[in-house]
């Protein structure tokens, strides 16, 4: 069934961001996979083992990631996920990890008979006080 093979492709993205993984993240992308990101720029294109190798080595040990309120929807050879989204990590040179909820949606196509990311999203909200700051300490 493909929602659990979609299921298994985020079950696979939490590990490779645990074992700190590039090629085994990047592997679950199109080529060619927009991508509107927590970091800057705005949009990129593709996703990068060179990026993932430095943003990984901002971290000590694992990085923990997980998805909550997964919504899977699907029709034919295209599929979205909605969820919830928790990433944990220590930061170089600090002994203190941060928690960090975001919003995440993932588009995918099956490209050769496997989903693929075509697109990403993960976004925070921010308070509309005029501070315009990023609302980091949420939970569910």
């Amino acid at each position: 069934m493909s929602e659990n093979e979609i299921r298994d492709l985020l079950a696979e993205r939490t590990a490779a961001m645990s074992a700190k993984d590039p090629a085994r993240l990047v592997a679950g992308y199109a080529p060619q996979a927009v991508k509107f990101d927590l970091a800057p720029p705005l949009r990129t294109t593709g996703a990068s083992e060179e990026f993932l190798t430095k943003w990984f080595g901002t971290f000590d040990g694992p990085v923990t990631y997980e998805y909550t309120d997964v919504e899977v929807t699907e029709s034919g050879d295209l599929a979205f996920t909605t969820a919830l989204a928790k990433m944990s990590a220590v930061p170089v040179g600090t002994s203190e990890p941060f928690t960090l909820w975001f919003r995440s949606t993932l588009a995918f196509r099956r490209v050769e008979g496997a989903w693929r990311i075509v697109h990403e999203h993960n976004s925070t909200p921010f308070h509309m006080d005029g501070s315009f700051r990023a609302a980091v300490d949420l939970q569910p």
